[in-house]
């Protein structure tokens, strides 16, 4: 971090009079191992460094990057970054962030054991991963893929406008693809852990995991059509915040694109409902000292008690907006500028496990999964129709798999029909946490 820091301020002094000036640097290193029936059948080690370097004069932005960290070669993309803003167009919102105040957390991301740890023994926990799963059920038939996957990353941001900064994560994890079969019938599961070292990671948990999901569904039929409770596994709901991260952007507010716009304020869910993005939580994946730009990085509440309370900003949809950063502007590495994201989002858990809330909705549907959600929902209008397998519950209990069906209601009414959240918070790779998640009034299309 040194290094990558001392570079971007010696590139930094280089910027003219009257522009401001933005450094990037960044270094990435990942591993990727797939093994199958016993052997490595890929495996990809890559590693990136670069600058991005940002130049806004006179209300005109520019950009521009290198795919090193040689120092000649970043002050030849600030040279090139300068020219290009004489292209762009007058916009009276561009600008770099400016300190905030806000102090950054104290977050110990990085684990040093990852660094060093032996391309062999992660092979060796793919491997044990593949074992494990298949040993899990004889009615497994197939492993598609055990992966084992790691990254570690550092970056520095330095500004005209003072900022000084830099960070640096590890994170790695293991995941498995499992087909179970019985007679003509076949059904695929899917099993993950994930941590910030090797020693955090368990095959035996992502196996089980994978053979349960896979089995269960074993025997499935399309259901009777229905107007029932559906509740949704945490990897469903993880992806249904991941949907309401976009409707809660600034930018898509400001651009007319979410269904809560100009509802700040408004009761949007039930009382029980209370929704933060918190790159703070180190438990979070994509948890984070600083923003794309700097600054610190803090726990936004968007919706408390279920009233909407308000949006997630960059500088930049900020000053459209009227209001300051939020600390969230993410950036797809050093080739990229930044844009509004959620780094962390998860919803307040309640008190009850996924058992204890399907013995209490007692008659409904368990989704273990959706597909379609790009093409089924709509940010907009609030429309959510998709594809979706499970188990329909009985008597408080899992009874027969089902598939092949539909599952459809509105974002706005689903927030205003949660009956339960669950206790059961799960961390995946990705910008938000799963919970068990039991809503009314879902609309079940089957026969």
């Amino acid at each position: 971090m040194p290094e990558l820091l001392g570079l971007a301020r010696r590139v930094l002094e280089q910027a003219g009079d009257g522009e401001e000036v933005e450094v990037y640097a960044a270094r990435h290193r990942e591993t990727s191992i797939r093994v199958f029936e016993g052997a490595v059948e890929e495996l990809t080690a890559a590693e990136s460094a670069g600058v991005g370097v940002r130049v806004i004069s006179a209300g005109r932005q520019g950009f521009s990057y290198v795919g090193t960290l040689d120092e000649s070669a970043a002050a030849e993309a600030l040279s090139e970054a300068r020219d290009n803003s004489g292209f762009a167009t007058v916009d009276e919102n561009a600008g770099l962030a400016s300190p905030d105040g806000v102090e950054p957390p104290q977050l110990q991301l990085w684990r040093q054991e990852l660094v060093s740890f032996p391309t062999d023994d992660k092979v060796a926990l793919a491997l044990e991963l593949e074992r494990r799963v298949r040993v899990g059920d004889s009615r497994i038939r197939q492993v598609v893929s055990s992966d084992y996957v790691d990254a570690l990353g550092e970056t520095a941001i330095a500004t005209s406008r003072g900022i000084e900064v830099a960070g640096r994560k590890t994170g790695c994890y293991l995941f498995v693809h499992a087909i179970a079969g019985d007679g003509d019938d076949t059904q695929t599961g899917f099993g993950y852990s994930v941590g910030r070292a090797p020693g955090d990671l368990d095959p035996g948990v992502a196996a089980s995991d994978a053979v349960e999901r896979a089995t269960r569904l074993l025997g499935a039929k399309k259901p009777r059509s229905a107007r029932l409770i559906a509740v949704l596994d945490r990897r469903v709901t993880a992806a249904l915040l991941g949907i309401l991260s976009r409707t809660l952007s600034g930018e898509e507010v400001v651009k007319g694109r979410s269904l809560f716009a100009g509802r700040v304020g408004e009761q949007v869910g039930v009382d029980e409902l209370t929704l933060v993005d918190d790159p703070t939580n180190p438990l979070a994946y994509g948890a984070s000292p600083h923003d794309a730009e700097g600054l610190a990085c803090r726990c936004n509440s968007l919706i408390t008690g279920g009233e909407l309370k308000g949006f997630l900003y960059d500088t930049y949809a900020g000053r459209i907006a009227g209001t300051a950063s939020t600390g969230s502007a993410v950036r797809g590495g050093f080739r990229t500028t930044p844009g509004v994201g959620a780094r962390a989002l998860s919803l307040e858990p309640g008190k009850l496990d996924q058992f204890r809330i399907i013995a209490q909705v007692g008659e409904g549907l368990l989704v273990q999964s959706i597909t379609g959600v790009h093409s089924g929902v709509n940010p907009v209008s609030g429309d959510f129709s998709v594809g979706a397998e499970g188990l329909m519950i009985r008597g408080g209990e899992l009874a027969e798999p089902v598939r092949e069906l539909t599952i459809a209601s509105t974002i706005q009414r689903m927030l205003q029909h949660v009956v339960a959240i669950g206790s059961d918070v799960e961390w995946l790779p990705g910008a938000a946490s799963g919970v068990t998640l039991a809503i009314d009034d879902i609309a079940m299309s089957g026969t």
